[in-house]
């Protein structure tokens, strides 16, 4: 049991890491910036866009930054020795910038735009019908493209040929008394005929039931002629 329930965690996990979406393309990254011997080093850096600089003042005097130029104001707290201060820059664009105690420390700062991420593009398949190339393929009437598909469409089945218009006239014709017959069948008896067929019924009974009686009677005369 212990082996089964590991065995679906990992599974699990694995799952996990296929459908959780990618980690971030790149972390912001730091920087640093050292005041030393009244200068600051590196003088020119490039960062990206979200980056965070450190500035470390080295020196026995106080140092600080303020921008000069550039997209926004940047102005540091007064730094003593081993003293530091960070900024994170957001706007891309070249900053200029001294300390205000020693104007002869100057440096620049180029922060650049942030690459933006390339979009997942997914790739769906979708299953197509092969289409005709070739000279023939464009010369291919519409109706014969329908034909074709048609055929396609039911391999192996016969070719029935049509009936020929004489052949259509003879079969209505012969169908025509048995649709008559059955019309007929189907048509209800009138009364009248009802009735004549009661009355023929009643006489039939009635002549049978003389002839049995005459019979009758003469069996008895020949036996009473015989005694």
């Amino acid at each position: 049991m212990p082996r089964l329930t590991a065995l679906l965690g990992a599974l699990f996990l694995a799952g996990a890491a296929l459908v959780l979406p990618a980690p971030a393309v790149q972390a912001a990254a730091g920087h640093q910036v050292v005041m030393s011997g009244y200068a600051f080093s590196p003088r020119t850096l490039t960062i990206t866009a979200g980056d965070t600089v450190t500035w470390t003042n080295q020196d026995q005097a106080p140092h600080d930054v303020e921008t000069t130029s550039g997209p926004a104001s940047v102005h540091s707290p007064m730094l003593s020795k081993g003293g530091s201060w960070s900024h994170t820059f957001t706007a891309p664009g070249t900053y200029g910038y001294l300390c205000t105690v020693h104007p002869g420390m100057t440096a620049r700062l180029v922060v650049e735009a942030a690459a933006a991420p390339a979009p997942t593009v997914r790739q769906h398949q979708h299953p197509t019908a092969a289409a005709p190339t070739g000279r023939a393929a464009g010369a291919m009437p519409s109706s014969m493209h329908m034909g074709h598909s048609a055929e396609a469409a039911a391999p192996g089945a016969a070719k029935t040929p049509s009936p020929s218009p004489t052949a259509s006239a003879s079969a209505a014709v012969a169908a025509q008394p048995a649709v008559d017959n059955a019309a007929s069948a189907t048509r209800p008896l009138s009364p009248l005929l009802l009735l004549t067929g009661v009355v023929a019924g009643v006489a039939v009974l009635c002549l049978l039931l003389v002839g049995s009686r005459s019979a009758a009677a003469a069996s008895r005369n020949e036996e009473a002629g015989t005694g």
